[in-house]
């Protein structure tokens, strides 16, 4: 209103301006030598002074309000009396405006404050640094997990491990870490989680950081629960026999030792058969605990930038026969073209052959189109991945559970180390390798690098 106000005076002043303009001509060109000419110009001269100070005016006074919204300064007040009602019109509007400012201001500071006190009161530590490693906001539990009072840059972590530096730094959006701390003597295991951001043109890291240590113990127990029971089972399996058929053995040789009474050769066919048994088990025992003692010793990634492409090549020659053999539609998609993992070559093909294995087995009850798709891309956050999933009878739920447990396997001829084997490969190379499986429709691996 006050702006519509302003014009209109404007355009009066204007007007009245071009009027006394063109009366002075009139009279200059009409009446000759008439004195009024005089007085019409010193009227146009007042009237040009008065417009040019009126538009100076509203100019100096928009470009104080303007001046006061670009430095923030919202405790200005105009007067809406006794400046004549176009400025007072102005400087009404001006107010209101101010007005609005400090409101949202107000509301800024508010969700900026309830931000603030939920962020040092979560549960989670929370870490924001930007390229160099300065910190934006450590809240109190980030602090009190770390062990540390204070931290204004994200180096300065080194005094409390490396490692974590180390994995702060170099984890992408996306990326997780296991680190264990100690402090004062308690071991702390934190699982690191980070996600990237950009804000305003400058790069961030969001660090998310938990205390799964009480976590950790009662899977590293039930882990090993499963495993005590799994090797339980594989070594009574084979030491029951074992036991038994010595005992056979000894009782007959102990019969014919003590009443003198030469070995039949019935017998010694039954004792030559024993000892037969007792060798295949020994040597089945033997291979077990060769496979269970190479859980143990996966050497470190030798990693390379490598294009997928010849990797999923390679492994896909390796099965050709058996794929082709089984009439098995092999289906392999790569987005982008070209893609790279940075990967130990020959650690990741033991884990593909195996999956795909795996796969191809799983498409043995199958009795319609059987088919194995492979898909390599990057996810959301920008991670390679690598999925393989087939039309096979699916996991149960039960087994479903267990499938990663050493020696576990729902194979007759299985040893139950694949799987196993391939989820400590994936962890070495910092990924993981995930499972979905819906009976009589699929299964479908995941490997997140």
């Amino acid at each position: 209103m006050g702006f519509k106000n302003i014009r209109l005076l404007l355009v009066l002043r204007i007007v009245l301006l071009i009027g006394s303009i063109m009366l002075l001509a009139y009279v200059v060109f009409e009446v000759p030598n008439n004195v009024n000419s005089t007085f019409l110009i010193m009227l146009i001269a007042i009237q040009t002074y008065f417009l040019i100070r009126s538009i100076d005016k509203t100019n100096r006074e928009i470009a104080g309000f303007l001046s006061s919204i670009k430095y923030d300064d919202f405790t200005t007040t105009y007067p809406t009396h006794g400046r004549g009602q176009s400025m007072n019109e102005l400087y009404k509007e001006f107010n209101n405006v101010i007005k609005k400012f400090r409101e949202i201001r107000a509301d800024k500071e508010a969700n900026y404050h309830y931000f603030r006190t939920i962020v040092q009161h979560v549960g989670i530590g929370l870490i924001t640094f930007n390229k160099l490693g300065d910190i934006q906001i450590i809240n109190s539990a980030a602090k009190k997990l770390i062990g540390i009072e204070s931290l204004t840059n994200i180096f300065e972590l080194s005094k409390v491990s490396a490692k974590l530096v180390e994995s702060l730094v170099k984890l992408k959006t996306g990326g997780s870490a296991l680190i264990e701390l100690t402090n004062e003597g308690n071991r702390t295991q934190l699982s690191v989680y980070v996600i990237e951001l950009v804000l305003r043109g400058e790069e961030f890291k969001l660090v998310s950081i938990q205390n799964i240590q009480s976590e950790l113990e009662e899977k590293e127990m039930e882990a090993w629960q499963n495993l005590i029971r799994v090797l339980t089972h594989e070594i009574m399996n084979s030491v029951t026999p074992l036991s038994s058929l010595a005992a056979t053995v000894e009782e007959n040789l102990v019969d014919n030792i003590e009443d003198d009474v030469p070995i039949e050769k019935e017998e010694l066919e039954d004792i030559y058969l024993a000892v037969q048994t007792i060798k295949r088990r020994s040597e089945g025992l033997i291979r077990f605990v060769s496979d269970f003692r190479n859980l143990t010793r996966i050497p470190e990634p030798k990693l390379q930038e490598i294009e997928v492409q010849k990797v999923l090549d390679h492994i896909s020659l390796l099965l050709k026969h058996e794929i082709a053999a089984k009439n098995i539609d092999f289906r392999l998609n790569i987005q982008p073209q070209g893609l790279m993992f940075n990967i130990d070559k020959e650690l990741i093909d033991q884990v593909l052959i195996n999956l795909l294995q795996n796969a191809i087995h799983a498409l043995d009850e199958n009795s319609g189109e059987k088919m194995i798709i492979v898909n390599a891309f990057l996810n959301e956050y920008g991670r390679p991945t690598l999925t393989i999933r087939d039309n096979g009878v699916g996991i149960d739920e039960e087994a479903l559970g267990k499938i990663f447990i050493p020696f576990f396997t729902t194979k007759k001829q299985g040893s139950g180390i694949g799987l196993s084997l391939s989820k400590q490969i994936m962890r070495k190379h910092g990924g993981a390798i995930t499972v979905k499986s819906v009976m009589n429709e699929g299964t479908e691996f995941t490997l997140r690098f």
